[in-house]
């Protein structure tokens, strides 16, 4: 089981099925599931179903806002083979649009990157975005991975439409020449 990470306004935890409410809140909006792929949530059934895989998988960390103690979204180092690309992890990232803009994706991201370079191991972790999603492009930037490139027609969304994606890459050694890491004390064993 992963650790719980904590940064200066959120706890990066294991979900839980009582995170089903939070989830599901967000989940069910049209403007969050399709800018990652996948479908916007039709019953708290699913979202139960989806947090079962994700306890299972052991792969995705809720993002817990501190100040609400409220699931706020998902974020995850998955394993993802892309031909051609050399990498440990993908990251992937979603948020409740009620708090976009607010930094605590690219704030989520630093912790979760710092435990993927060290207690992951990773020395190449990948991320990417579907050309329209701007905010994601913004995130991936701001936390100075490389783009590798256009990947045409690579991701087959939810509703049969195939779309695109933009890769990019972060090393180990430019999350450090960059001091994106979060540490020190950004990982609690398992206390919530």
């Amino acid at each position: 089981m992963k650790p719980t990470l904590e940064t200066q306004r959120l706890y990066l935890r294991p979900w839980t099925i009582g995170d089903a409410a939070d989830m599901y809140e967000y989940a069910k909006t049209d403007k969050v599931g399709p800018m990652a792929g996948w479908q916007p949530h039709k019953s708290i059934e699913e979202t139960k179903s989806i947090i079962k895989t994700f306890i299972e998988e052991d792969e995705t960390w809720a993002i817990i806002l501190k100040e609400e103690g409220k699931a706020i979204g998902s974020i995850g180092l998955h394993t993802r083979h892309c031909e051609g690309i050399d990498a440990d992890y993908e990251l992937g990232y979603v948020l409740s649009e009620d708090y976009w803009g607010c930094g605590y994706t690219p704030e989520a991201c630093r912790a979760v990157l710092d435990y993927g370079f060290s207690d992951g191991k990773a020395q190449t972790i990948i991320c990417s975005h579907f050309p329209f999603n701007t905010q994601s492009k913004r995130v991936i930037e701001k936390l100075h991975f490389r783009y590798l490139g256009h990947l045409a027609q690579s991701w087959k969304r939810f509703d049969g439409v195939v779309l695109d994606e933009e890769m990019y890459a972060l090393t180990k050694d430019d999350f450090e020449e960059y001091q994106l890491f979060s540490r020190p004390g950004i990982i609690i064993e398992n206390k919530l």
